[in-house]
């Protein structure tokens, strides 16, 4: 009696396959970040118009971004554990598509901002995607160990494409939330690329914990978490923020440098990955409270 033939995995849809290529997930993110933008800029309520253009728009070009950056580390990505199932690794989707699919996302994305928000917002947000597909993907990632902090400023972006958005301007409020982000970024990465380091061993990017090690990489992590727990003081200090933000960011702060504090003493990889992913709720709840704080105090 002969054994059954293993049946394979059934094939991805092809939009699915597209809607992969965006990273829906990170792209969820950028767009909460910049509707936060949006009604911190405003004390009232943001036009619809303006809202839902903005959220379409962001959300086009940040996944033509997404894809690009799919299509210029295809071969890395096949490389990895994590990023090889992706279509562009596998070749499901050829380089040709991709780069057809970024273009229509982003063309879309520039109309809508163009025409529903202003031309700031479309161009800042232009340069964002450029900021990240070309000068972060293609030349920082392969190139130093500190991609991810020199590269981190088209990351921390959206919160000021979204003030801009609504105000057609750039305030000094709307540059603290991008450098909350942007010294975010450091630690919040550099706890996967340490449970992870063997896909980047891999890959052959010059990884922090690839390049540096394991201790290096997590006093790093530490030094940028004290760093990231004072950068969201200022709203408070500066005034665009009250008691609830306040309390809410050292409270979270805190349970944030627990994480890490634990993680520098006694490292594993399964503390590194609820680092990782603690960060992200650590994020989210901070933009949640400056909205909660703007409108109920």
């Amino acid at each position: 009696m002969s054994s059954p033939t293993p049946s394979l995995p059934s094939p991805m849809p092809r939009w699915r396959q597209y809607w992969v290529l965006t990273k829906p997930r990170v792209t969820q993110l950028a767009v909460f970040c910049a509707v936060i933008g949006m009604f911190l800029a405003t004390p009232g309520m943001v036009p619809y118009p303006v809202l839902i253009g903005g959220i379409v728009g962001i959300w086009l070009l940040a996944g033509a971004a997404f894809a690009m950056n799919c299509l210029i580390e295809q071969a890395v990505d096949a490389k990895m554990k994590r990023t090889s199932w992706r279509p562009s690794a596998t070749g499901e989707v050829t380089p040709f598509h991709i780069t057809i699919f970024s273009i229509v996302l982003g063309s879309l994305g520039m109309i809508i901002l163009w025409n529903f928000c202003n031309p700031l917002t479309m161009w800042l947000t232009v340069a964002t995607f450029v900021g990240y597909a070309v000068i972060y993907t293609w030349l920082l990632k392969p190139a130093t160990p500190q991609n991810i902090v020199i590269g981190g400023l088209s990351g921390a972006m959206p919160p000021a494409l979204g003030w801009a958005a609504v105000t057609n301007t750039l305030s000094a409020e709307a540059w603290l939330l991008v450098l909350i982000i942007f010294v975010w970024t450091p630690p919040h990465f550099w706890a996967l690329a340490l449970y992870r380091r063997d896909d980047y061993v891999q890959s052959g990017l010059p990884m922090l914990p690839v390049t540096h090690g394991e201790r290096f990489t997590l006093l790093n992590i530490l030094l940028y978490t004290l760093i990231l727990i004072a950068a969201t003081l200022l709203p408070y200090i500066y005034g665009m923020s009250g008691m609830i933000y306040l309390i809410s960011a050292i409270i979270l702060g805190l349970m944030f440098l627990a994480y890490v504090v634990a993680l520098f003493i006694s490292y594993t990889d399964d503390l590194a990955k609820r680092t990782f992913r603690f960060s992200i709720t650590y994020l989210s709840l901070l933009f949640a409270a400056l909205l909660v704080d703007h409108y109920f105090i």
